[in-house]
């Protein structure tokens, strides 16, 4: 689903919409395919210090099992419910990227990452999350119902009962789908 059909999310939480969508799973496309292209791409969007020159395959590879477990976590959404596995991974995140807490002057919070390279950029999209979670945008955040494209997008809909990144396309497969099966191949 090319990224340009899908509604943006609002604020910093349109970074880790697109972070989601760096694979095209559909397409077969990954933005983040070599460390050189995840570097460039986390650089793009201000999640990592110039300072940083250089990526490794492990980086890499941190970097996109994080960006799986958002889409799994995008899928509860529809779906209700986190396996341990997911947990499991996402609190390792969280503690490898250092996360803590600060009060600001105002009596509200803050929360920001410590780490550096690439858990600084992990920990900056964490953030964004965290933030969209208190401010109530997060549960609009999803992925598409349909299991070969899970793109994410923001649901817009008054009702938030949005199930496909794009009702032209996936919605329209699956009502396809949903027909021929109840159909039986009679009318053909």
């Amino acid at each position: 689903m090319p990224a340009t059909q899908s509604a943006a999310a609002p604020g910093r939480l349109e970074v880790v919409r697109r972070f989601v969508n760096t694979c095209d799973i559909e397409a077969g496309n990954d933005t983040l395919a070599t460390p050189e292209a995840c570097l460039r791409w986390l650089r793009g969007q201000d999640l990592l210090d110039r300072s940083v020159d250089t990526l490794d395959r492990a980086d890499r590879d941190e970097v996109v099992a994080f960006r799986e477990s958002l889409r799994d976590v995008l899928g509860v959404h529809r779906n209700g419910r986190l396996g341990d596995a997911v947990l499991d991974r996402l609190n390792a995140t969280a503690a490898r990227v250092g996360l803590a807490v600060r009060f600001t002057p105002s009596g509200s919070w803050q929360v920001h990452a410590r780490g550096d390279g690439v858990h600084q950029a992990v920990g900056r999209l964490l953030t964004i999350v965290i933030g969209a979670m208190a401010d109530g945008t997060w549960s609009r955040m999803k992925v598409c119902a349909n299991d070969a494209c899970r793109w994410a997008f923001y649901d817009r809909s008054k009702a938030r009962s949005r199930r496909w990144c794009s009702m032209r396309i996936c919605g329209n497969r699956a009502k396809q789908h949903a027909w021929r099966s109840r159909d039986g191949g009679k009318t053909r």
